[in-house]
């Protein structure tokens, strides 16, 4: 049987931490910025850890991904 190999688009969407959780980007982040204010963009720049329910989904695409 031949090898999983990891889904391209999620290389870059997703990390995984050193216990085995998800991070996620969010949204809003990438252009337009000078309309929005410096708290939505403060906030907008954390990475918040996915949740167990939709970590699920992602765990067959991101199976190579360390």
């Amino acid at each position: 049987m031949p090898k999983m190999k990891t889904h391209s688009s999620l290389k870059g969407r997703f990390k995984i931490t050193g216990t085995g959780k998800v991070k996620r980007y969010k949204a809003y982040r990438n252009h337009l910025l000078s309309g929005k204010s410096g708290r939505q963009k403060r906030v907008l720049g954390t990475n918040p850890v996915m949740a167990p329910g939709d970590v699920k989904r992602l765990k067959q695409g991101l199976a190579q991904i360390k």
